[in-house]
């Protein structure tokens, strides 16, 4: 066996120090990785010396990219590229629209751990509407709330949790729940940051749809993004053009659903800031028998029999039968671990009404099937209890109210998209959300924990409260970290085995 480290991300100013120190070096690039291991399949000479023919000859390694890519249609070669961006000054709204990509990653400045500023961006859309000084002067308004709020809320949260706030080191922590519930005044165009981990691959796909986006402010980051990463490798990024699919479909399939539906009623004007308690969460559809087609497929994997074969033999078990197997399938599991893959084969698909607060968090768990309405006023807000309790739900509930009309405003000037920009953490949208059972475990142990955000946390317990009577057995370990060791106590009378003391407490 013979295992070398190909390659690895490598910071872009180390490379271009590099580059000034040896200029005629041209291999700096990772097409020469793309270009070698596409000859794999048809060169039997070992992959270190491919990889060395193709950086000896980057000209000819940039000629065999295209035309595998392009002519022979093998994209997969392009994700053996991998870039990191430093995305800066974009709008929470524009982040959304990075993050609805799967194989992506991505890391984004926190709103919970970190004290916003006063930056926000001014949509290009606004300024031409002739709109820019209403838009600036509510989202100040928006923002110096926002600071008011997180004044008053800091000791209101020290002295609710009197027991953490004794130590120091939690002071971080209380403060950070000050500042999750005060940002719910900010708006979508506040800035954010993040950093951006992509292949080649869905590089391409990204630049294809923000090049269809709607948002100038998309459409700007793309140009950005494309142009930074053709002069590095511009043999793998090849199609960038917006496609008509791409720019046009949803158009079409509205125009479809506007024929084939009653005509909805039209917006009235501004919009009382109607209060709602926490999220809305139905259960639309569940796979039928969810428990016993999970179990199905642990026979299908372990017996030896076809599916059909044991899906007969699961309906004539006993229940108990049933919870033994699905015992041992959880028996070494630990609070790091997931259920097995075939705990995919049941889902479930829930409808929300969510704050973007909370929608901020759920759009993380990319394995899942997320679809989205826009945000709109008509769905209320959500409102912090702590701001109630400290006696400032008026002036919150007045901000609403401030922001509804001037979202009225600019929709009416600027168009639906664009008017999103001035809509708070605490608007709401509505959902269409499917997950598999071991996606749905993912998503619990993280956001259903006691270090979760209150607002997702809610959200979360509905969803596996919903999913607990549909599916008992495949949902025995559902439930947050926190949560875990009474659990699995629970269901096997002992904590698990290898479980550290200080997390069984």
């Amino acid at each position: 066996m013979k295992v070398v480290l190909a390659g690895y991300n490598v910071d872009r100013e180390a490379l271009d120090e590099a580059r000034r120190a040896a200029p005629a070096r041209l291999d700096l690039t990772p097409e020469t990785l793309s270009a070698s291991y596409a000859r794999i399949s048809r060169d039997a000479r070992p992959v270190d010396e491919l990889r060395r023919a193709a950086r000896a000859e980057v000209d000819k390694a940039r000629r065999s990219n295209q035309a595998i890519i392009f002519k022979m249609g093998h994209h997969s070669v392009a994700e053996h590229a991998v870039f990191n961006f430093d995305i800066m000054g974009v709008s929470r709204l524009a982040i959304e629209e990075i993050e609805k990509f799967r194989l992506v990653s991505f890391t984004e400045k926190s709103q919970r751990y970190i004290t916003l500023g006063r930056d926000f961006v001014v949509p290009e859309e606004i300024v031409q509407a002739g709109r820019r000084e209403a838009f600036v002067e509510t989202v100040k308004a928006q923002n110096a709330l926002y600071h008011d709020l997180y004044a008053r809320l800091r000791p209101f949260v020290l002295d609710q949790n009197r027991d953490l706030a004794d130590d120091p080191k939690k002071h971080t922590l209380l403060e950070g729940w000050a500042k999750e519930d005060a940002r719910y005044i900010v708006s979508l165009a506040t800035e954010g940051q993040l950093g951006l981990t992509v292949n080649a691959r869905n590089l391409e796909l990204m630049i294809r749809r923000f090049a269809a986006r709607p948002l100038a402010e998309v459409r700007e980051l793309n140009r950005r993004i494309y142009e930074s990463a053709k002069a590095i490798a511009p043999s793998i990024i090849l199609f960038t053009a917006a496609t008509d699919f791409d720019a046009k479909v949803y158009e079409d399939v509205g125009e479809a659903i506007e024929r084939a539906f009653p005509a909805p009623a039209k917006k009235a004007g501004p919009r009382r800031a109607a209060t709602r308690k926490g999220a809305d969460v139905r259960l639309l559809d569940h796979t039928d028998d969810g428990d016993d087609r999970i179990l199905s497929a642990l026979a299908h994997t372990e017996s030896g029999r076809p599916y059909a074969a044991c899906r007969r033999v699961v309906r004539t078990m006993s229940g108990a039968g049933k919870r033994a197997v699905f015992m041992r399938a959880f028996e070494r599991m630990e609070f790091y671990d997931f259920p097995l893959r075939e705990f995919e084969y049941a889902d479930l698909t829930f409808e929300l009404v969510l704050s973007a607060s909370a929608f901020a968090q759920l759009k993380r768990h990319r394995m899942a099937t997320l679809t989205t309405q826009p945000y709109d006023p008509d769905w209320g807000v959500t409102v912090p209890p702590s701001i109630e309790a400290i006696g400032a739900g008026a002036e919150f509930r007045a901000m609403i109210e401030r922001t509804n009309a001037v979202h009225d405003e600019l929709r009416r000037a600027a168009g639906e998209t664009a008017a999103a920009y001035v809509l708070t953490n605490a608007h709401r949208r509505r959902a269409l959300l499917k997950v598999n059972v071991r996606e749905l475990y993912h998503i619990a142990r993280l956001r259903e924990d006691f270090a979760a955000q209150w607002d997702i946390r809610a959200l979360t317990a509905a969803m596996t409260g919903l999913a607990r009577k549909k599916m008992p057995l495949a949902s025995l370990l559902l439930g947050g970290k926190d949560a875990y060791p009474a659990l699995y106590r629970k269901v096997f009378g002992r904590p698990p085995k290898l479980m550290s003391p200080d997390i069984r407490k």
